[in-house]
C-alpha cells in the first residue's frame, strides 16, 4: 500500500518535522541590505566572427571574468531561446506528477532528489527538488517510457548543446594556462556530465528559507538557465549579492575541479538560492565533469593539492554530508 502524503508537493514540513519544529529558532540569513548585482556579460558571438581581434577580445574577457568573478554570463552562446524554452514547458510537465508516483517507482531510472535527507537543522536543509541525469542515460530507452518521450527529445538536445558549449568555455580557460591539448578537461566522459532540471516550490513556511544551502560546485564548469524569478546569490568579495535574472544569458560558474586544477587560480565561487514566498522557480543546470578515474592533478608544479581522482572526490564529499551535514571540499585534499 503505497505511503500517504500531505497535499504539499512534496511534503517538505511533514517528513522532516523534527527539523521544522525547530524553525522559531532559525535566524534569518544575513542578507540585510543585500543588492542586485550582474556578473560580467558577454557576447560569444564574437568567438565565431571573422574578427581575430574581437575574438580575442571575448577570449580576455571570459578569462578575465573566472579570475575576477567565477561567475559570468553569455549570449550568443548558440543554444536556442526556442530550445530553452521548450526545455522550460517540459521540466514543468514533469514536476507537476503527484509525488508518490515520482519518489516511489525509480521513476525515470530514480533520478528523483528532494529535500535534504541528511539535514539535522534548517541550516542545512534545501526547499527543492530535482532531476538530476547523467548525459549518457538520456538517450537510454530505460529511462524514458513513451510518455515522456518529448521530454527526452528536448534533453538530448540541450544536453548536447551545452556540452559543446562547455568544451569550448573549459578550453579556452584551460588554455590561458597553458594547456595545449585537444580537448579540456581530458576523458570527460557522457556517464559522468549531469542535467540538472531544478524546482524551487513557493515557501510560505518560514522566510529566507535556502532553496538551495551555500555550495560550491563539484565539476569543472556549471552552465545555468534560470527564469525570471531570480533568488540565485552568489558571495562577491566576503558578501552575498543576489544575481539580476536575464532571460537572454546563461550563467558560467567554476567549479571545485577547476580551482584545482588551476592551482587556485580560479576560483569555485560559494552560491545559494533562497526560496520565493509567493512564486515557485524553476532552473536547468549542466556540470561538465571528467571521468570517475581522471587524476585531477594541477595545470603546473609545485601543486596546491594532492592528486586525487574525480572519483575520491566524489566520495570525500558524500561521505562529509553524511558525518558533518556539509560539504567540506578541496580542503581536503590540501597538501
Amino acid at each position: 500500500m503505497p505511503t500517504r502524503y500531505s497535499e504539499s508537493d512534496p511534503p517538505f514540513t511533514e517528513c522532516f518535522s523534527a527539523i521544522f519544529s525547530e524553525s522559531r529558532k532559525f535566524q534569518k540569513h544575513e542578507d540585510e541590505g543585500l543588492g542586485e548585482s550582474e556578473p560580467p556579460l558577454i557576447d560569444l558571438g564574437n568567438l565565431r566572427g571573422k574578427n581575430e581581434k574581437e575574438r580575442q577580445a571575448c577570449i580576455e574577457a571570459i578569462t578575465k571574468a573566472s579570475l575576477q568573478w567565477g561567475f559570468f554570463q553569455v549570449v550568443n552562446h548558440g543554444i536556442s531561446h526556442e530550445l530553452l524554452a521548450q526545455m522550460r514547458r517540459e521540466q514543468k510537465k514533469v514536476f507537476e506528477i503527484p509525488f508518490e508516483k515520482k519518489v516511489n517507482s525509480r521513476f525515470l531510472n530514480d533520478c528523483y532528489r528532494w529535500g535534504t535527507p541528511t539535514a539535522t537543522s534548517l541550516e542545512q536543509f534545501s526547499w527543492s527538488e530535482a532531476f538530476q541525469f547523467p548525459i549518457g542515460n538520456i538517450s537510454g530507452e530505460d529511462c524514458f517510457s513513451r510518455e515522456f518521450s518529448s521530454l527526452r527529445e528536448v534533453m538530448e538536445k540541450l544536453a548536447n548543446a551545452m556540452s559543446e558549449l562547455a568544451g569550448i568555455l573549459a578550453k579556452i580557460l584551460a588554455e590561458n594556462l597553458g594547456y595545449r591539448g585537444h580537448n579540456f578537461p581530458e576523458n570527460s566522459s557522457k556517464n559522468t556530465c549531469f542535467l540538472r532540471l531544478n524546482h524551487y516550490p513557493k515557501c510560505t513556511f518560514s522566510p529566507k528559507t535556502f532553496g538551495l544551502t551555500p555550495h560550491t560546485d563539484s565539476d569543472f564548469l556549471t552552465i545555468l538557465h534560470q527564469d525570471e524569478v531570480g533568488g540565485l546569490h552568489m558571495m562577491k568579495d566576503f558578501k552575498w549579492v543576489a544575481v539580476k535574472p536575464n532571460p537572454n544569458a546563461l550563467i558560467v560558474n567554476i567549479g571545485d575541479l577547476f580551482q584545482g586544477w588551476s592551482n587556485d587560480i580560479y576560483k569555485s565561487v560559494i552560491h545559494k538560492v533562497v526560496a520565493n514566498e509567493n512564486v515557485d522557480r524553476y532552473s536547468i543546470a549542466y556540470f561538465l565533469c571528467p571521468s570517475y578515474e581522471s587524476m585531477i592533478g594541477s595545470c603546473k608544479e609545485p601543486s596546491v593539492y594532492k592528486n586525487f581522482t574525480f572519483g575520491e572526490y566524489r566520495n570525500q564529499v558524500e561521505i562529509d554530508v553524511k558525518e558533518n551535514g556539509q560539504k567540506v571540499g578541496l580542503s581536503r585534499f590540501l597538501r
